[in-house]
């Protein structure tokens, strides 16, 4: 019998006392969240959030102040004897940022400063990398911006974990690899690239349907399909990028099968919206689709669609039990709850995990919004060292 180890070896280390450079470096980031989620704010407002002593939030103050990440913003409102206390807020001018979101044919952008909030939007050239790289530059600088801190690119397609370059993906015009190139050698911002659909995800996750679960997988439904894996609160990408890529999912009714540069015959072939209007005119429907979708083709083509996303969402929940559906983009946002409990009855029937369906109330601007939300949190981490 092998020598048993008492449980008292087994225990943790206790761990070390934080530095007091570390432990200023814990409180300054917490102060600056709460400037970020509550502000502005008082120092005795922080003194009460942050649990620290008074000549601590003192200090603390007067770092970030003369870091230039905090200044005054105003006075409370209070009644109390003597001058009104001093409001702190974070310095949004700090650092400008954009978001773009680039389709097969178009290309949208917003500049935001450090809080988010927009100062420009305008739409970018497609096709012509440079010249989108000069609109963007010039909306930027007619907004106030000397210069973008960060830039995420929201595009379809294939994106390197490792590097962050946007693959070689048969169907997508070359001007988006392009556009990308050109950005990061004409811009000394920090640009990102990141899949729309895992963007869309972001979005749905902080302010959409999502924000109450950590596992769920966005099933994204627009001119073509796709799906965001987010799992025990983290975005899983796959090894090359290529989670959620649904569209090339072998499934009945297509008549055929995808290959590997081709997703037709995949459940793109049922769920995408030219296959979405097709059903529908089968139905006898010829008006605009988000009409049908909301119930003007009639309940049966509704049921005919359900049964048709509830194919893939039964392949996502048995393979990796999400525990929900959302149904995103411009269709899924047209159909709403009424599609989503049709998808759910159905999906109920063809698997037995447990797996709740969701519209999405974001729709198709959710990739600009998670692309909003991306800028900020890494230039945010970046300035505020985390």
């Amino acid at each position: 019998m092998g020598t048993v180890t008492p449980a008292k070896a087994l225990a943790p280390a206790a761990p070390s006392p934080a530095s007091p450079s570390t432990a200023r470096a814990i409180n300054d980031r917490l102060a600056l969240n709460l400037l970020q989620e509550a502000g502005p704010l008082t120092a005795t407002q922080l003194k009460a959030l942050t649990g620290l002593s008074r000549p601590s939030v003192a200090d603390l103050v007067e770092r970030l102040t003369e870091a230039g990440l905090i200044e005054v913003v105003g006075e409370s409102g209070e009644q109390r004897r003597g001058p009104n206390a001093r409001l702190y807020g974070i310095v949004a001018r700090r650092a400008h940022l954009a978001a773009l979101d680039v389709r097969t044919d178009s290309v949208t952008a917003v500049v935001t400063d450090l809080l988010g909030r927009t100062v420009a939007e305008t739409a970018l050239p497609a096709g012509a990398p440079e010249d989108a790289v000069a609109a963007l530059l010039r909306a930027a600088r007619e907004a106030g911006a000397a210069a973008l801190h960060t830039v995420v690119v929201g595009a379809p397609g294939l994106v390197a974990p490792a590097g962050g370059e946007l693959r070689d993906t048969i169907g997508l015009p070359a001007w988006h690899r392009d556009l990308v190139a050109a950005l990061r050698r004409s811009l000394t911002a920090v640009v990102v690239v990141e899949n729309e659909t895992n963007l869309a995800a972001l979005a749905e996750q902080r302010l959409g349907v999502a924000r109450d679960l950590d596992s769920f997988v966005l099933l994204w439904l627009g001119a073509g399909v796709g799906a965001a894996v987010v799992l025990d609160g983290r975005l899983r990408r796959g090894a090359s990028g290529g989670a959620g890529e649904i569209g090339f999912l072998p499934v009945p009714g297509t008549g055929g099968l995808p290959s590997a540069t081709d997703c037709g015959g995949g459940f793109h072939s049922l769920a995408a919206r030219g296959a979405v209007a097709a059903l529908a005119a089968e139905h006898g429907f010829q008006g605009p689709l988000e009409e049908a979708l909301a119930g003007a083709a009639g309940e049966p083509f509704l049921d005919a669609l359900a049964e048709r996303l509830a194919l893939g969402a039964a392949a996502v929940a048995s393979v990796l039990d999400p525990g929900c559906v959302v149904l995103g983009g411009e269709l899924g946002l047209a159909g709403g709850p009424a599609l989503a409990a049709r998808v759910a009855r159905r999906l109920a029937t063809l698997t037995p995990v447990a797996t709740g369906v969701r519209a999405t109330t974001l729709g198709d601007p959710a990739v600009l919004t998670g692309a909003r939300l991306a800028a900020r949190e890494s230039a945010q981490a970046a300035l505020f060292g985390g």
